[in-house]
């Protein structure tokens, strides 16, 4: 594939990714995703075969990939798992009040409405979870924690981050964020 190729199949699924978060999977239609790239059906087709469900599983897969890399350069430019996650609801809350509240977490909003009835996108939403998880308690490890217990505060913390941000979504303010911070933090004091 060429480079107007790897552009255009770029573009389909950054609009994909900014469709589903902001409207979910149901909310999402191929057409809304082909007016929102500028892409034309037939590259549509061509880049995912398989249709929606190939679109929206890379789509995924690359925004769990984004934020694994912010917190592996958050774990690499800070000194304890404390200022990591400060740093990153600080970003994901940047984020979402830059898009006056239409994004969070970039895989809750399609993960709430699959998990119960798409299993392969469901997994690819376990395996983003899953690596945020690992990446979390690594850190806690470092620090000295027993890995057990630096996995289960880990996914402590991952819950608390998101219920966070769904908070903050619905009720429209970076208050809970910022509850949910200080939680965390408190956590992994």
């Amino acid at each position: 594939m060429g480079a107007k190729g790897d552009e255009t199949r770029a573009r389909l699924v950054q609009a994909t990714r900014a469709l589903m978060e902001a409207q979910g999977y149901f909310g999402t239609g191929l057409s809304q995703v082909l007016a929102e790239s500028g892409a034309p059906r037939g590259s549509l087709y061509f880049h995912f075969p398989a249709g929606k469900d190939e679109l929206v599983g890379q789509a995924l897969t690359e925004a769990g990939r984004e934020v694994s890399d912010l917190i592996a350069g958050l774990s690499a430019a800070t000194t304890t798992s404390a200022a990591v996650v400060e740093r990153l609801m600080t970003a994901l809350g940047d984020r979402m009040e830059q898009s006056d509240f239409t994004k969070g977490c970039p895989l809750a909003t399609v993960a709430l409405e699959v998990s119960a009835a798409n299993d392969p996108l469901r997994l690819i939403c376990a395996e983003a979870y899953e690596h945020w998880q690992q990446a979390l308690a690594d850190l806690l490890v470092s620090e000295g924690r027993d890995p057990a217990a630096a996995d289960a505060t880990a996914g402590s913390v991952l819950a608390l981050l998101e219920g966070a941000l769904l908070l903050a979504r619905v009720r429209r303010s970076r208050l809970p964020l910022d509850q949910g911070t200080r939680a965390a933090v408190s956590l992994l004091a």
